[in-house]
């Protein structure tokens, strides 16, 4: 059985269950999250806001909006805060009520889990192993022209292959001409150097029907508060809002997310060289053990182990070692053989790789 029980990773409580180890002491590469931890001085400030849990949060979210709307000069009607980036998803399908939705296979499992348990008919593309797991364009297209709303993974998961500015510019012009609200999930897009950030946020006036979903929560490493944003028209965001529960982002979250945004810039450039650095090693490793790897431009990496390895076997050969992986064999479009693998500090990445060989018995190049 694979240790997704609740479709996703990070879940400690069920591996410490499942394999007899101590939660503490988990190595965790199923959850993609800032391997540098949260900003200096964040925890700090959060003691300090303890003493607002007396009082309800901002329901508007005003202070979080207003530097926000400064952050990524738009207006302030445009944004829409919520529980994580999966609120916003959830807000879009309630607000905008579409019939049928589309995904594009493989992805993150909530698109579909949101979509169906709002009684939405969901259709499917599939991404091609030899364009990294990426579907044609006018396979997308296609899929929009027979939606009423998409979502596409920018950069996607679980392969962290982004789509280029030309054919996100192809899909959201299509959105307009078939009326379909193109929703472009950017949660790790963080994680890409902003000079090689591919982003319609620039452009988002000219698009009425799109959507831009952003996570604070894994960049900044808190994903125990559950913080992320949605970027629309005014009239978009306004329906998203007003099917929003009231107080669903609470007060430790809102002061964390002012926090971050107020932060210099040497938090950030420490990141993404980090990753890059680590990620590039990790292939490098990956692939003297005869594993296939693609060139991701998030925190973390889709794995294709050899025969006769599995996801489930590989997962269940590391977690009794107390290191975690995602098991993506029940993505569609991937294999049984298929893992993602997070993209962690260098310690961790050769504590992992020395498992990996360990349970492999040595075997590889």
């Amino acid at each position: 059985m694979n240790l997704e029980i609740y479709g996703h990773g990070g879940d400690l409580l069920t591996a410490s269950a499942r394999y007899g180890v101590d939660e503490r002491q988990v190595t965790d590469f199923s959850a993609n999250i800032n391997p540098l931890g949260p900003p200096p001085g964040l925890l700090k400030r959060l003691g300090e806001a303890l003493a607002s849990i007396v009082r309800y949060p901002d329901p508007g979210h005003r202070r979080l909006v207003a530097l926000l709307a400064e952050r990524h000069r738009v207006e302030p009607d445009c944004i829409v805060v919520g529980n994580g980036a999966a609120e916003n998803m959830a807000l879009a399908l309630l607000g905008l009520a579409p019939g049928k939705v589309g995904i594009v296979e493989p992805c993150f499992s909530e698109y579909r889990t949101l979509a169906e348990q709002f009684g939405c008919l969901v259709c499917s593309a599939y991404g091609r192993e030899d364009r990294q797991f990426r579907a044609e364009p006018d396979e997308i297209e296609r899929l929009i022209r027979e939606t009423d709303l998409i979502f596409i993974g920018q950069p996607n998961n679980p392969n962290g292959v982004p789509y280029s500015l030309d054919e996100l510019r192809q899909f959201a012009m299509a959105g307009e001409r078939y009326h379909t609200y193109v929703v472009m999930d950017e949660a790790f897009i963080d994680f890409i150097p902003s000079e090689q950030r591919c982003t319609l946020l620039a452009e988002l006036p000219a698009y009425p029907h799109l959507i831009l979903i952003r996570s604070m929560t894994k960049f900044y490493a808190i994903p125990g508060l559950r913080l992320g944003y949605a970027l629309a028209s005014p009239e978009v965001a306004g329906q998203m809002r007003a099917v929003q529960v009231t107080w669903s982002v609470n007060s430790l979250a809102l002061a964390a997310g002012e926090f971050c945004l107020g932060i210099s810039g040497d938090y950030e450039r420490a990141t993404l060289a980090l990753v890059e650095q680590q990620r590039d090693w990790l292939r490098r490793e990956l692939d003297e053990l005869d594993c296939l790897t693609w060139p991701s431009q998030a925190n973390f990496l889709l794995v294709r182990l050899p025969k006769p390895w599995t996801a489930l076997a590989m997962q269940e050969a590391l977690g009794r070692r107390s290191v975690l992986v995602r098991s993506c064999a029940m993505y569609a479009g991937l294999t049984e053989r298929d893992i993602r693998v997070a993209v962690k500090g260098e310690a961790a990445c050769r504590q992992f790789i020395q498992e990996m060989k360990e349970v492999m018995g040595g075997t590889g190049r």
